[in-house]
Parts: structure tokens; C-alpha cells; sequence
């Protein structure tokens, strides 16, 4: 695992535990965490999505007001692009919601979540409470503020639309209900069987500038955020671009920032504040009768800290510590800050004493009821007075009584069984179906919370000095690998067996037989067993050998089975199992795996859709320019086109009138630069009698769009229809596109998902055809999603309408719009 620079990672111990085994902190890092101990406030920023969040800001309220600072985005992003690979959806939420507790780890805030699943762009607040049920979102918002007990909220937009996003909107709109309802007992009293109410002093609008939007103004409230923290070394403006950069999935890779920058905020509710966000707030432990005794302990660590022997402040610390455990339990404020900096004075404690804690497991796969080897770590590589009493497993105490001596590792090895019990590792959101705009979450107690946290703990029970403490440790998987060294991933809970279907959906445009491989994995050694296989009425399906043994652990069988269609057969489902040990197991497993997140998977039902195409071609063989990566090509060879993946050496050196149609991916003009050496060969495939069509790009500070695209000018906007029920126009019935080889109906724009198109063309030469227009309601109609030019004996074509969505999906009538667009007939007439 790659080691952070840990900033305050220490307040954040009770999420980072679930991350890393230790959270070794240097003498800098420990000082700044003295300071924080000081500090009893907290302020809650508040946006819609992953990215959304103003990373200096949150740094610097972390970092040098060292209050305890949490970011709640509402979503986890699922609805956005992906510029690293074709992961759309619930995966995309997945790493976008590791790359968000990434950023985290760099700037010292805290992150929450709602159940909001961002379902796609929207225009409006209106259109966004369709779909999140705004009573079910604003009750989690209230909840996060009665959990969290901030003193200030802020909010990233304003509820007047400036955020340009509906989701942006919606944010500021629930977080300014959210401000009165959590301290209104009447308000969702169903959760102050958990939490109390709480009424934060004043909530702000963080304003901005953002293009030729300036929402600042003079009179607003002004912080210079952009300071220099020496113990740190970095300004704000550096912490904030290291953790903005981060959330790489949407490219957001952003350059350090040093000097003064200004932050603006506009008053929307609360007490009035001319000068601070916390003006007139105390935020020290004399907020509380009796408590300055806390305080003076504190400042004299603080006075009597070196650097250079830290282990120097175990003893004052084992005083805070106990002085902290003393405080009164019954009131619930003063409760909440004992809990919380006996967290940080825990970290700082063992970050003193040198401690280093760790358990893994051996191998990163575990089946509940089976055994799993335990090892167990610990080293004091100080010189304070360290016991380990005993150590609690999985299912069993051992007791050890040791006095550890300086820098001497202790290893301790089990065999543990695992409880029967046991759920599978899964993200919790994802547990259950759920609809468009509300995730599933039946457990209250993980509503918010960014991730689960780890069903296998090892509790280490020691003494520092006099002081007792039990320590736990998240059971993980350590490895090392050749080139990126010690590396750690989760301890994974799995059914003895998964199965895999190859495709989300099997598109049928007749009635011959398909022939498909399932793959069966052994998460265990010697599992043996039979497939199952279920298929909605009208759905034929045999399997050639459904049983398979498998000897060791991940090993695999591959099952073939075949599938037919009955006439006229409706859409339907495949649904599949594997039958161990008397007991049905149908989970298919998703693994995420890129270097700047954990290791991360999905469990899901094991079922894919089968979709019955009227659908006719014209040409079979393609030829596909990789974009930011989509599952378009795998969706055209389901209907029986030959598709050849064109890398820079074959467009280079490759005769391309082979091909019928050459596709580029989505944004594959703002990811290779290489196109635009290409543009003279690719025009000449067109004038030749070629057909090319490009999907989407962005002509924006993610991608510019610095090589032509086509034979005639256009320009890429920022237009959208984002309804995807909105009508659809069609401008010459006539056209070719909408005739051959199918003929195009309004019924072949049912059943679209999330949205109809993006990015569309506008500033259109007019030697293009404008196929459809279209707008969301109330909006001026758009006619760029589809525009076509003939160019010599070829056709160009750029859309914006969302294929890479529509089709892996099967979607009939995108499949049989964009078989037409590669069936566009050859031109007679050249003098275009």
C-alpha cells in the first residue's frame, strides 16, 4: 500500500484503520496533532459529487483552524464519465468514492455520503427531486449534521442555480432545510433514537469565479486561504492540488497553487459574521464549565514537546487521555468530544511510543465457516513502557503478558475459524437492488458512512505506562510485488464459488442458436459442483456440462451453454448459480483495480438481460479508434460485426477501405493526440467512400479538442438533452439514416437511459445534415446530437448521442440507429 503524507491523519483513525494497519506519524505531524487536541469545532462542507468540493478550503480549516472538517457529497458520482477505462455506473461510483477518501487522506477532512445515486446530469432542482425522493435525501443530510455537530456549514453553490447542475442546486437547497430541521425535534424524530438535534450557528455559501460566472462581491466575509503551514511544508494551494488530483477518473489532475488566494462567503442563514467563518464561536475546551484543566494539559505537552524524543510526551499524554475518560458521559455535547479526541489522543499515543500494530491474513480471500492463518505484529521501537496483555481474534483470546522490549518485532501465528455468520464483502450501498435515484441501505447505522468497515478484526490489548488500551486492527492481505513493493489489500469475504456471465446483456437479432461461456472460480480449494441455469419463458438454454471440479483455490472451469430465442420471444433475463455443497450460490464478482485506489470488487446477482432486435445490417467488418474507453465494440460484435481495434500502427500503415466503418470512442480526440496525425488518412478513408463516426468529445479544460475532427467545421458545446424521454424531432424523414437498412420510428427512442445526448454540435457548417432535434422541457431546442456530411463518396459523422450507454444496455432502437450510421450509403454525387 502506498504510504500518504499524513497530515491530521490521526482525528481520522477510526476510517484510516480500515485503510492502512498504522498511521506512522512524524514529529511534525505529531505537534500538529497536539495543536488539534486543542481545538473542540467542526464545520461541514456541503456539494453534490465526487470532485465538487473546494480542496484548499477544506485544507485549510483541517490543517490551520484545526477544526474537525467533513465534506458531504451527496452522491458518489455514478453518473459521470470515466477518462481511465469503461467503468460507468455503480463500478464508477465505486472509485469514485475511493478517490474522494484519497483526497481526503491528503487534505485531513472527514467524508460522508447520502444515499443520492447521481443518476445522470440535470438541469434543475425540480428534475433532480424526481429522482432522489428530496425528503429521503434531506433526512440523511439531517442526519449527517446531527451526527456530526458542526458549528458552520457550508455550502459549495447557492440555491439560485449559478452551479449550473442540478445535482449543484439541490445540494444547497437540502443543506438550508437541513440547517433548521436538524435542530427541530419534529423533524425525522425516528433518528434521535441515535443522535440528538443540533442547530449549527450560521451556514455560508463558499461563492466563486468560475469562467465567466463571478459570484464574489467585496462585501462578502473573505479568508486568505492560500497560506504557508511550516510544519506541513506546503501551502494549502499545494495540499489542495495534490488532493484534487486525486480523482483521476474524471481528469481532474490539477497544478499547485502558491501565494494568497482569497475565499468568499455569503451569509444564507444564522448569526451574522463580518471577519471569521467561527465569529464569536469558541472553539476551545473553555466552551465547557470545568473543563480548562483539559486545556492547560494540552499547553504543556504542547510547551514541552522535542521533536527530536517524542516519546518524551507519552507520559503527558497518558494524563489528557485519562483526564478525557473522565468527562461527563450525560452530556451529550461534551460526550461527543470526549470521544472524538480520545480517538486523536490515541493515534498521537502510540504515534509517541513508536507502537506498530499490524494483522494479515494469508491469503486475501476468506470463506465464512472455513479457517483462515492469522499473523499477528506488534513492535515498540521506542523506549516507553509498553505491555501486550493479550490478543483478541476472530473467535479466541490468547493471553501473552509481555513486557516489550525496545525495537523488537513480536510475531504471533493462529489458525482461526471464521464465523459461519459472516456476510459477504461488498460495498453496503450495493447490497440490494436498488431504484434510479435512491440506494438501498437498511442498516441505519451505515447511512453516511463512506465505506464498511471490516467485518474481521484482531484487538490487541496493551499498557502504555498505566494506561490500558485495546487497539484493533482490520484483518488484511499483505504481499510484495517486484516492482510497487509492499502492497495491502482488504480482507475479502466470499461464497465458496462465483460464476460470471460475459455479457450485461445478450442482444438477439434472430433466431440462431448463441453460444456463450460462463466462468465458474473457486474462491476455495476442492470446490466442486454444478451450474445452474434459469431463462425467462420464450428462452431456450442447455448447458454441455454444467458439473466442475476445481482442486485449488482459484482455479476456474469455463461452462458452455447455448442459447436460442423462440419466435417473438419478449424481452427477458439469464439468471445463473452454482449448486456447492448442496447450498446455491449466484454471485458474479466486478474487480476494480488501479494503482491510486485500493483493490476493490462488487458482488451482484449473477443474471444478465436477453433482448430480441428486429434488426437488419448492412456490411459487417469495423474498424474501432479507443477512446477514454466504452463497451461499444463488444456491443456491435454481439450483432455480428467483425470489429478490429485500430491501434496508432495500424492507422499508420493499415489500407482502411477495408473496413465499412471506422468508430472513434467516446473522447478518443481528447485522449490521443496522435489523431490529428492521422486526420489527412482518415479523411481520404471518407472521400474514398469510407464511413466515420466519432462519438462525443469535450472541448473543455479536460480535454480541448486541438485537432480537427471533420471535413467541414463545427464546434463541440456543452449542450445536452438530459431527459431521456425527451421528443425526438426528426428534421428530413427522407434521410438515409433513417431509412437504411432500418427504418428509424420515434419508437426507437423508448426505453433510453439517463440521458439522450451531450456534447452536441453547434456553429454547424452548413454542409452538414441536422438528423434530430431535441431539448429538455422549457429549453430551446438543440439540432446538433446527430449531424452528417457527405464528403466525396463518404460520410462524417459526429454524435452526441449517448451509444456508449444505449448500447451495452440493449437498447433496440439505439442498435438500430447506429447500425444505420455505419450502413450510410456510398455517395454518387462527389462535388462535396
Amino acid at each position: 500500500m502506498k504510504k500518504q503524507p499524513l497530515l491530521l491523519a490521526f482525528f481520522l483513525l477510526g476510517h484510516i484503520i480500515q485503510q492502512a494497519q498504522n498511521t506512522s506519524l512524524n514529529s511534525a505531524e505529531i505537534l500538529q496533532g497536539l495543536k488539534k487536541l486543542n481545538t473542540v469545532g467542526s464545520v461541514l462542507y456541503v456539494a453534490a459529487h465526487p470532485d465538487d468540493e473546494n480542496t484548499r478550503l477544506l485544507a485549510y480549516l483541517a490543517n490551520e483552524k484545526k477544526l474537525r472538517t467533513g465534506y458531504l457529497s451527496l452522491t458518489r458520482g455514478d453518473g459521470g464519465q470515466n477518462l481511465i477505462g469503461k467503468e460507468q455506473g455503480e463500478p464508477l461510483g465505486l472509485i469514485r468514492t475511493q478517490e474522494l477518501l484519497a483526497a481526503r487522506r491528503v487534505d485531513g477532512a472527514e467524508q460522508f455520503f447520502t444515499r443520492a445515486n447521481d443518476f445522470g446530469f440535470s438541469k434543475n432542482p425540480e428534475e433532480t427531486f424526481t429522482f432522489w425522493n428530496k425528503d429521503s435525501i434531506l433526512a440523511d443530510v439531517v442526519l449527517t449534521i446531527r451526527r456530526f455537530k458542526p458549528e458552520v456549514i457550508i455550502c459549495r453553490f447557492p440555491t439560485t442555480g449559478e452551479g449550473g447542475h442540478g445535482h449543484h442546486t439541490a445540494s444547497a437547497i437540502l443543506a438550508l432545510e437541513a440547517f433548521d430541521a436538524a435542530a427541530d425535534p419534529k423533524r425525522f424524530p425516528e433518528q434521535l433514537k441515535y443522535v440528538q438535534v443540533w442547530q449549527a450557528k450560521r451556514i455560508f455559501w463558499n461563492t466563486f469565479n468560475f469562467g465567466t460566472t463571478n459570484t464574489t462581491a467585496p462585501d462578502q466575509l473573505k479568508i486568505d486561504a492560500g497560506l504557508f503551514n511550516p510544519l506541513i511544508g506546503k501551502g494549502y494551494g499545494e495540499i489542495a492540488a495534490e488532493s484534487r488530483s486525486n480523482h483521476k477518473s474524471q481528469g481532474f489532475g490539477t497544478a499547485k497553487q502558491r501565494g494568497s488566494t482569497i475565499e468568499y462567503f455569503k451569509l444564507l442563514k444564522g448569526d451574522s459574521a463580518k471577519t471569521d467563518l467561527f465569529e464569536g464561536i469558541n472553539t476551545s475546551w473553555t466552551k465547557f464549565k470545568g473543563l480548562e484543566k483539559i486545556q492547560k494539559l494540552i499547553d504543556d505537552c504542547i510547551k514541552k514537546y522535542n521533536p527530536q524524543s517524542p516519546g518524551n510526551s507519552v507520559s503527558d499524554l497518558v494524563s489528557i487521555y485519562k483526564q478525557l475518560q473522565s468527562l461527563d458521559d450525560n452530556n451529550p455535547n461534551v460526550n461527543y468530544w470526549k470521544q472524538q479526541k480520545l480517538k486523536e489522543t490515541e493515534s498521537l499515543l502510540l504515534a509517541c511510543s513508536g507502537l506498530w500494530i499490524e494483522a494479515t491474513a494469508a491469503d486475501h480471500i476468506g470463506i465464512s465457516g472455513q479457517d483462515v492463518a492469522i499473523t499477528a505484529q506488534i513492535v515498540n521501537r521506542n523506549k516507553t513502557n509498553v505491555k501486550l496483555n493479550s490478543i483478541s481474534y476472530l473467535q479466541s483470546d490468547t493471553t501473552t503478558a509481555l513486557s516489550l522490549k525496545a525495537n523488537e518485532l513480536y510475531t504471533f501465528k493462529r489458525k482461526e475459524k471464521l464465523s459461519s455468520s459472516l456476510p459477504f464483502s461488498n460495498p453496503y450501498w450495493l447490497n440490494q437492488k436498488h431504484d434510479i435515484g435512491l440506494y438501498t441501505v437498511t442498516n441505519h447505522a451505515f447511512i453516511g458512512k463512506p465505506e464498511n468497515e471490516s467485518a474481521t478484526k484482531v484487538t490487541f490489548d496493551i499498557s502504555i505506562q498505566d494506561l490500558n488500551l485495546k487497539i484493533e486492527r482490520p484483518l488484511v492481505y499483505k504481499s510484495t510485488d517486484p516492482v510497487k513493493g509492499e502492497i495491502y489489500r482488504p480482507f475479502e469475504i466470499l461464497p465458496p464459488a462465483t460464476i460470471n456471465i460475459p455479457e450485461k446483456v445478450f442482444v438477439f437479432t434472430d433466431a440462431s442458436a448463441r453460444n456463450i461461456a460462463l466462468t465458474v472460480k473457486a474462491n476455495a480449494a476442492n470446490t466442486n459442483g454444478k451450474v445452474e441455469l434459469k431463462g425467462s419463458p420464450g428462452w431456450n438454454i442447455t448447458i454441455k456440462n454444467p458439473e466442475f471440479k476445481l482442486a485449488n483455490k482459484g482455479d476456474e472451469a469455463i461452462i458452455e451453454a447455448t442459447i436460442t430465442a423462440d419466435k417473438g420471444a419478449k424481452d427477458g433475463k439469464l439468471e445463473a448459480s452454482v449448486m456447492v455443497n448442496n447450498t446455491a450460490y449466484n454471485k458474479s464478482i466486478k474487480r476494480i483495480e488501479y494503482d491510486h485506489i485500493p483493490y476493490q470488487f462488487i458482488l451482484s446477482d449473477a443474471e444478465a438481460g436477453l433482448v430480441n432486435i428486429d434488426l437488419k445490417k448492412a456490411g459487417t467488418t469495423i474498424g474501432y479508434v479507443p477512446g477514454a474507453g466504452d463497451d461499444v465494440p463488444a456491443a456491435l460484435k454481439q450483432v455480428g460485426y467483425n470489429v478490429t481495434v485500430l491501434t496508432d500502427e495500424l492507422l499508420l500503415n493499415e489500407n482502411l477501405s477495408k473496413y465499412n466503418a471506422i468508430v472513434s470512442g467516446v473522447r478518443a480526440y481528447n485522449t490521443n493526440d496522435r489523431l490529428q496525425v492521422h486526420y489527412t488518412k482518415l479523411m481520404d478513408y471518407v472521400k474514398n467512400g469510407g464511413n466515420l463516426i466519432v462519438q462525443y468529445n469535450t472541448n473543455n479544460r479536460i480535454g480541448p479538442v486541438i485537432a480537427k475532427i471533420g471535413p467541414y467545421p463545427f464546434t463541440i458545446s456543452r449542450d445536452r438533452v438530459t431527459n431521456e424521454k425527451a421528443e425526438v424531432k426528426f428534421n428530413n424523414e427522407k434521410h438515409s439514416v433513417l431509412n437504411f437498412p432500418n427504418i428509424i420510428t420515434p419508437k426507437d427512442f423508448e426505453g433510453w437511459i439517463q440521458e439522450r445526448g451531450i456534447y452536441f454540435a453547434t456553429e454547424i457548417d452548413k454542409q452538414y445534415d441536422t438528423i434530430f432535434t431535441m431539448s429538455d422541457p422549457n429549453e430551446k431546442a438543440s439540432d446538433g446530437s446527430l449531424i452528417i456530411g457527405k464528403y466525396g463518396k463518404g460520410n462524417f459523422v459526429y454524435t452526441g448521442l449517448v451509444f456508449f450507454r444505449e448500447l451495452p444496455a440493449g437498447i433496440p432502437g439505439a442498435y438500430r440507429l447506429f447500425v444505420n450510421l455505419l450502413s450510410l450509403p456510398q455517395n454518387q454525387n462527389t462535388e462535396r
